[in-house]
């Protein structure tokens, strides 16, 4: 039976509304983009047009047949352009895994015109993002508190939920910074675990801040992360946007993460941070 690529950016997505029509479809990427502006419809559901160079983010997902008519009838796409509330066309999708074409449904532009744009391209994150309460997931410096008590804000990450893991992800060095990297999670058959805490809208004001999510730097991003053996749904990290190969971090970056870690998370996975930074950049940190 012939397979199809298809790209979601809205209520087809993980814990979405209509993720239902998914069901036993193969997921290939849950943290994949693809060039196109995200406005809200105030219908319940995004409208993506296309762009040069702006990105959307969502995933990707391996579909039969049936499910692609599905997915046209729930689209309202039948190939007649007069008629159809969306278009469905091919775009090159950007994955950690690497690149590859598949299906997206996308908006007449000039039907979107009237139309709110939704920041940061993602639309888990406009529905998620100005909730009271968040269960924020910190893989990198942020499980040290040091410079929380430098910049005042350490009563703002009081509230400790427990260790998280974050399945399916490992830890890459790959934000090329001045003095070296810094921490990033890829996808991959692998785990990270961190520290989640329970932050209000001060705190997530200030990791904007520090993460230069306004500076196009790290990315908002909602996953499922397991505390205590229960998983969580939707909860907030912060991934690089530019991607690169993987720099060895400087000494007191890598300090920070292994500080933050240490009688935290498993033995095994603070092992493995120690082993990872010895053997790929020939780092040992004291």
């Amino acid at each position: 039976m012939k397979k199809h690529r298809v790209f979601v950016y809205g209520t087809l997505r993980q814990h979405e509304v209509n993720h239902s029509l998914l069901k036993q479809a193969m997921c290939l990427a849950r943290q994949a983009w693809t060039n196109g502006i995200l406005y809200d419809t105030t219908y319940g559901y995004p409208a993506m047009v296309t762009d040069k160079e702006e990105r959307v983010y969502g995933e990707v997902y391996e579909i039969s047949e049936d499910q692609l008519r599905r997915l046209d009838e729930l689209e309202g796409y039948t190939g007649n352009p007069k008629e159809d509330l969306y278009d469905r066309v091919i775009q090159t999708i950007h994955t950690d895994h690497g690149r590859f074409d598949a299906y997206v449904y996308i908006f007449d532009d000039t039907k979107a015109a009237h139309l709110n744009r939704i920041d940061f391209g993602d639309w888990k994150c406009h529905q998620y993002i100005q909730q009271d309460q968040h269960l924020y997931f910190a893989y990198g410096s942020c499980m040290d508190d040091e410079r929380f008590r430098k910049a005042n804000v350490d009563h703002l990450f009081t509230r400790i939920r427990g260790c998280g893991i974050a399945k399916n992800y490992r830890l890459a060095y790959a934000r090329r910074s001045n003095d070296g990297s810094r921490a990033d999670m890829v996808e991959a058959e692998q785990w990270v675990e961190g520290k989640v805490y329970e932050i209000t809208k001060d705190a997530l004001d200030y990791l904007f801040f520090r993460e230069g999510v306004y500076s196009g730097i790290y990315r908002p991003a909602f996953l499922d992360v397991e505390i205590a053996g229960k998983k969580h749904e939707n909860v907030l990290t912060f991934l690089v946007i530019d991607k690169v190969e993987e720099l060895a971090p400087p000494e007191h970056y890598a300090l920070e993460i292994l500080r933050g870690s240490k009688d935290f998370v498993s033995d095994e996975y603070y092992q493995k941070l120690v082993n990872d930074l010895k053997e790929k950049f020939n780092l040992k940190i004291k």
